[in-house]
C-alpha cells in the first residue's frame, strides 16, 4: 500500500489510474491509500466545465488542454459520462475526443461513469480530484455529465466554473431553470457562428445585469471550439478569474467551504447507513410503518417516533 501511495505522489499515471478505479469500486484499501496521500493535496487549480448535452463541452475542454499545455501547466481531466446500465462504466468515452493528447505525459484523461448520481458528477469525483492533486497535476478539469438542469454540484467541487451554452432560446431557458447564473464564473457561448448567437448573447448579458451585484462581473466569451476560435480568450478569462480569487482571498475560502461540504456529505452518508442498519428488521419500525399505512399516524409523526429510538452517535459512523 505504501508503495502504491508513493507512486501516486511521484505522478505515476498507472498508479493514479488504479487508485481512482479502486475508489470508484469501493475497494477496501482505497480509503487508506487516499488517507496516505491527502497531505500532498491543496495545490491544483480545479476548473469545472458544465452545460447542456450537445453544447460542445468536450471539444472545448480539448482546446483548454492545449492552452494549458502551451502555458506550461500539467493537466488532468475527469470527464463524467452517462453509465452503462450493465457494467456501470462510462459509455460515451470523452477520451475519444481528446486522443491528440494521448502521448503527452503532461496530460491525464479519465472518463468516469455517473452511475446514477444526480448533480452532474460521479460519486467518486471528489476523491479522484484529491488523487490527481496529490499526483502533482497543476490543473484539474472536471467536465460534467451533461444532464441539463441538475448540474449544480460542480460549483461545490471547482475553483472556477465555466458554463457552456449554445445559440437559441432553448439554452437560455435551461440556464434560467437550472439556476446556473448563480454558479457560473464564466460563460462560454460556444458555436457562436450559428444563427441566434447575437440574441443569446444579449439574453445572457441581460440576465447577468439583473442578477445580484458582485465585484466579479461574469463575462461571456464567444467561442467556436471546433475551429479553436476564442479559446485563447477563454483561457485568459479563466486565468483572470483565478487571479481575482487569489487576490481577494476567495480561493482559500472556496476551498475551505468545499472541504467542509465534503466532510458533511460523508457524515450524512455514514449516518444514513447506520440508521438503515439499525432499522433493518426493527419491530418498532415495522409497527410505525403499519400505523402510517393504516392512516392511524402521519408520516412526520411516524418518522419522529422512529428517530427517537435510533442511536446514531458519531462514533458509530461507518465508511458508507
Amino acid at each position: 500500500m505504501e508503495h502504491i501511495a508513493q507512486r501516486v505522489l511521484q505522478g505515476d499515471a498507472r498508479a493514479v489510474a488504479r487508485l481512482i478505479s479502486r475508489l470508484e469500486n469501493d475497494a477496501p484499501d482505497a480509503i487508506p491509500l487516499l488517507r496516505a496521500i491527502f497531505h500532498a493535496t491543496g495545490k491544483a487549480f480545479v476548473l469545472g466545465v458544465t452545460g447542456a448535452p450537445g453544447a460542445g463541452k468536450s471539444t472545448l475542454v480539448d482546446g483548454l488542454i492545449r492552452q494549458a499545455r502551451q502555458a506550461g501547466a500539467t493537466v488532468a481531466v475527469l470527464a463524467v459520462d452517462p453509465s452503462s446500465p450493465f457494467t456501470g462504466g462510462a459509455i460515451l468515452g470523452d477520451r475519444i475526443r481528446m486522443q491528440a493528447h494521448a502521448n503527452d505525459t503532461g496530460v491525464f484523461i479519465r472518463s468516469m461513469g455517473a452511475r446514477g448520481q444526480l448533480g452532474g458528477l460521479a460519486r467518486a469525483t471528489r476523491k479522484a480530484i484529491h488523487v490527481l492533486d496529490a499526483a502533482g497535476y497543476a490543473m484539474i478539469i472536471v467536465e460534467t455529465v451533461g444532464v441539463g438542469q441538475s448540474e449544480l454540484d460542480i460549483a461545490a467541487a471547482a475553483d472556477t466554473t465555466v458554463v457552456v451554452v449554445t445559440p437559441g432560446m432553448g439554452d437560455t431557458v435551461q440556464t434560467l431553470k437550472a439556476g446556473i447564473l448563480e454558479i457560473a464564473d464564466v460563460f462560454a457561448l460556444n458555436k457562436a457562428d450559428q444563427e441566434g448567437a447575437a440574441q443569446t448573447l444579449r439574453a445572457l448579458r441581460g440576465m447577468l445585469h439583473m442578477g445580484p451585484a458582485s465585484e466579479w462581473d461574469v463575462p461571456v466569451v464567444e467561442t467556436r471550439a471546433h475551429e479553436a476560435a476564442g479559446l485563447a480568450l477563454l483561457w485568459e478569462t479563466i486565468s483572470r478569474h483565478r487571479i481575482y480569487l487569489e487576490e481577494t482571498g476567495q480561493l482559500a475560502d472556496r476551498r475551505s467551504v468545499r472541504l467542509k461540504g465534503e466532510v458533511l456529505d460523508l457524515v450524512e452518508r455514514g449516518l444514513r447507513t447506520n440508521v438503515l442498519k439499525t432499522l433493518a428488521g426493527s419491530p418498532q419500525f415495522d409497527a410505525v410503518l403499519r400505523s402510517v399505512i393504516a392512516r392511524n399516524c402521519d408520516p412526520e409523526t411516524g418518522a419522529c417516533e422512529i428517530l427517537g429510538g435510533v442511536d446514531a452517535k458519531p462514533e458509530r459512523i461507518g465508511n458508507g
